[in-house]
């Protein structure tokens, strides 16, 4: 029986339990998840979550308590730089634990442990849920300023617009004058005029 112990030694000594949850943590911020039984992630999930809390300050004492904890350089690094940028609004709950059955071996229960903003998966589904969602109904004065619109918009002269020719039509009109046939200048005589001339001639040899 339990008997009021908060604490889950997960049968091991104090030395190996620290240097076990200190690599676990480790794996966790520089892979982001990590596959381990329930028990463990739970007693992670207490180790792992004042660590991030701690990495929202970067200063030089931050970062060596931190580097107390862990005993590795770079998931120091990978917490400081690139995780703390994006927990800063989340004010605790950086991690999930999923439940993904029972051991083979021994029956275990099995988990995945992985840290909260670095879910694409997840995060992309729920901007997508948000986009979908739509207020069926509007408040008072949403429908008085639309009501307002409308009047207004029915008191205004409609004004025709002109339509500018596009260079394609002005093209066109150009072809079709320049395939008109041109008018052209009546040069014959008429038979009337002829016969003038020729009466005219003999009487000026007269």
């Amino acid at each position: 029986m339990r008997h009021n112990r908060k604490i889950n030694h997960l049968g091991r000594t104090a030395a190996h339990r620290k240097a076990m949850l200190s690599n676990m943590a480790a794996s966790l911020i520089l892979h982001k998840k990590i596959i381990t039984t329930v028990a463990k992630a739970k007693t992670l999930r207490t180790y792992i979550e004042p660590l991030i809390t701690k990495s929202k300050e970067d200063t030089v004492h931050s970062r060596r308590t931190v580097f107390s904890y862990l005993q590795n350089k770079f998931a120091v690094k990978e917490l400081f730089l690139n995780i703390a940028t994006k927990i800063s609004d989340r004010p605790g709950g950086y991690t999930r634990i999923l439940k993904t059955g029972n051991r083979l071996g021994d029956n275990a229960e099995m988990c995945l442990m992985e840290l909260v903003d670095f879910n694409e998966a997840l995060l992309k589904d729920k901007q997508a849920k948000k986009a979908k969602t739509t207020r069926r109904g509007r408040s008072k004065k949403a429908k008085d300023e639309v009501v307002a619109e409308e009047q207004v918009q029915e008191t205004k002269p409609a004004t025709p617009k002109k339509k500018k020719a596009t260079p394609k039509a002005e093209e066109t009109v150009e072809a079709v004058k320049a395939e008109e046939p041109k008018e052209v200048e009546n040069t014959t005589e008429t038979p009337d005029e002829e016969t003038k001339e020729e009466n005219t001639e003999p009487e000026e040899k007269n």
